[in-house]
């Protein structure tokens, strides 16, 4: 059985290479799974408030140029404004004040009542490293290259078992652990909770390009009239522009490589015009699933992000979501850890209040790429009747 963590631990922070007790063998307050930014919010959240955080990470450490999410809204720049990030945030992308939908919809953000009316429009490699070089300064410590084996858990502790590139096993024994680990959770699966759920849709497309002659308005969600494809255009700020785009007609695995024609003739069919579109720097396919776990805690482990919740990526929900998710668990873990007074019971409800959530994004974020790919005279109907709504009747276009 794993021992309660020593208040005599002479461990330090930062390095990744202390040990205590037995060799290979670490203890701590949290120990948070994955460090994209999920879990550098909530381990930097708790070494702020004095806890003691291990952050393993079964990647090498770096932060890619590359990235699939790249839009923060209003709610999640609140919370890192709260963490004096939003400024920093701000001045690395383009700021976006409005949204064109289905080609004639403008969705408006200025009326939001919040000091962020906007979208932002930032690689998620921005939001990482503004995030790790917080948790770094918190006293976070990190431990790269290790690969998650398995969990046991006690009435007191969490022991996590892991593997080192050389093959070596370490533990690290936590009051509290958290998996946000992604899609593919080790932390999820260890602890058996299912993910349930299916594919939306298959062989997405992503380009980041230049445009020689971009659209007046963006970003723009545009489909095609017969409601086979759809793509969706953003600047960056950089001069690229991310493009996602998406063709009935041409599903492939995931590993079949993109040709930059590909991305033309989307565009083509979708605009009337390829924009002018070259220099790619990046080009990838992927599929997208809807899934959400069931349940957000077993015993002392959490999930947290995509290791929680996965859904299309209309809306740009994914990374907000889960920088809340790590907002709303970091502070009642925190007060419980920190506060002998404080019942158990306050982390109950993480999963009160955020699985609802998570259900609430799979569902506007599945009905929007629905309406996207609409190509039934049913759906069809629907998204020209919505179209029509949110176009001319200004509460109903404010409410969405």
């Amino acid at each position: 059985m794993a021992a309660e963590p020593s208040t005599t631990d002479t461990s330090t922070t930062g390095t990744g290479t202390t040990e205590t007790g037995t060799p290979g063998s670490t203890t701590t307050d949290v120990l948070v799974v994955g460090a994209g930014p999920t879990g550098l919010l909530l381990a930097g959240d708790l070494a702020t408030a004095g806890l003691k955080v291990t952050l393993v990470e079964r990647r090498a450490h770096r932060i890619s140029n590359l990235t699939r999410a790249f839009a923060i809204h209003a709610r999640t720049l609140e919370a890192l404004d709260a963490r004096g990030l939003a400024d920093d945030l701000v001045k690395t992308g383009s700021i976006t004040p409005a949204l064109r939908v289905f080609g004639s919809v403008r969705m408006d953000f200025s009326h939001l009542r919040t000091r962020f009316p906007f979208l932002l429009i930032t690689p998620q490699y921005e939001v990482e490293r503004l995030l790790e070089k917080r948790a770094v300064e918190a006293g976070v410590d990190f431990r790269y290259e290790r690969e998650l084996t398995s969990l046991t858990q006690s009435a007191t502790t969490v022991t996590a078992h892991l593997r080192t590139p050389e093959g070596a096993a370490e533990t690290t024994t936590a009051r509290y652990a958290v998996g946000a680990d992604g899609h593919h959770s080790a932390v999820r699966e260890a602890l058996g909770i299912p993910f349930p759920g299916e594919a939306v849709l298959r062989s997405i497309v992503l380009a980041d390009v230049r445009l020689t002659d971009p659209p007046k308005e963006l970003p723009l969600l545009a489909t095609a009239p017969d409601g086979d494809s759809f793509t969706f255009i953003a600047p960056f700020g950089d001069g690229y522009y991310r493009v996602i785009g998406w063709d009935r007609h041409h599903v492939v695995p995931d590993s079949d490589p993109v040709d930059f024609s590909e991305i033309r003739t989307l565009l083509q069919r979708t605009h009337g015009t390829d924009h002018g579109a070259h220099d790619a720097r990046w080009l990838s396919r992927f599929h997208s699933d809807e899934r959400q776990a069931p349940r957000y805690r077993e015993g002392r482990v959490f999930l947290a992000g995509d290791a929680a919740h996965v859904h299309s990526p209309a809306g740009g929900q994914g990374l907000n979501t889960g920088l809340q998710d790590a907002a709303n668990l970091s502070w009642k873990l925190a007060r419980v850890l920190n506060n002998p007074a404080t019942p158990e019971a306050l982390l109950d409800t993480y999963q009160s209040e955020r699985h609802p959530v998570g259900t609430s994004v799979l569902r506007t974020s599945g009905a929007l790429v629905r309406l996207a790919v609409a190509h039934t005279a049913p759906r069809k109907a629907l998204r020209a009747a919505l179209t029509t709504v949110l176009k001319h009747l200004t509460p109903a276009r404010r409410r969405a």
